[in-house]
């Protein structure tokens, strides 16, 4: 096992008899298979180099059952350094940028960096064009390691031990980094598309959907909700949801009390991390915000 090494338990040793306290918490965020196995990477690898730290990333350290939302909530509330893992394939996803605005929100900003997997800046746009960025080469990663050492204050490691432990370690990052890189498939970027020929595609995708919510609500409406067990109009794919309706309206009501992003951005994410309709999922939202807007007034 990798933190075997005589330099490893060295470090190891000298942190536990000089602190006895928590571990600092790095919160590592991630979508699609190539983020997540670069986000899996950094989480055992930086635990070798800086073994005061406790990375946390959702895929592995959530429990069966949890409220994902409530969970994740509490995680970045204890967090002290945010590591968001970008890829060509996930920039745009709801999920990263939700949790990076999470991480932004409570963090300062030179505590949230992004890794950048298979991107350049040029890439990015804002929000996440105004973090840190580390690339995939030894200087670069060495700059994220020296940061999260800072962080730990008074529990850091000395930056001489500090440098011959990432030394004992980097080829193994750089190799299995390599082995990934590899062995998961490239996405491209799309080019950027003109405002009209967006906005055309808007219109028609909400014409096609008031065309089917109409024909839902006449003959073939089958949505039903009974014992929080969801039936679906037969022309749509069913999938088992995550968590209950209830969870599901308490993860809501978390979300709309953090306002971090707008209504149809958490309809995508509900929709994509706990298999609800969208339809399910836009209709407790505004059913939420409707309860919410009473309690304001009383």
């Amino acid at each position: 096992m990798i933190r075997n090494s005589k330099v490893g338990w060295f470090v190891f040793d000298e942190l536990k008899n000089k602190h006895d306290e928590k571990y600092m918490k790095v919160f590592i965020s991630w979508s699609g298979d190539r983020s997540k196995q670069v986000a899996e990477l950094l989480d055992d690898w930086i635990q070798c180099v800086i073994q005061a730290v406790d990375p946390w990333m959702s895929s592995k350290d959530i429990d069966r059952g949890a409220l994902w939302f409530t969970e994740i909530s509490d995680q970045l509330s204890n967090t002290s350094v945010g590591i968001v893992c970008l890829t060509k394939e996930n920039k745009d996803k709801p999920w990263i940028l939700f949790e990076s605005g999470a991480l932004a929100k409570g963090l300062s900003s030179n505590r949230v960096c992004t890794f950048l997997i298979d991107l350049v800046p040029t890439d990015l746009e804002n929000p996440l064009a105004q973090f840190n960025h580390t690339f995939p080469t030894r200087d670069s990663v060495w700059e994220l390691v020296r940061t999260i050492n800072l962080t730990l204050k008074e529990k850091a490691l000395k930056e001489s031990i500090l440098g011959k432990v990432f030394d004992t370690y980097w080829n193994q990052f750089e190799d299995d980094f390599k082995r990934i890189i590899e062995s998961t498939p490239e996405a491209e970027i799309s080019s950027k598309r003109k405002d009209n020929d967006i906005m055309l595609d808007v219109l028609s995708t909400v014409r096609m959907l008031d065309r089917r919510l109409r024909t839902m609500e006449t003959t073939n409406e089958r949505q039903v909700l009974n014992n929080e067990r969801i039936f679906i109009n037969p022309d749509e794919t069913v999938r088992e949801p995550s968590i209950s309706l209830n969870e599901l309206r308490i993860s809501i009501q978390n979300m709309l009390e953090q306002d971090l992003f707008p209504d149809s951005i958490m309809v995508d994410i509900l929709s994509e991390k706990v298999n609800f309709p969208r339809t399910i999922v836009r209709r407790e939202v505004q059913r939420a915000k409707e309860l919410k807007e009473k309690a304001n007034k009383k």
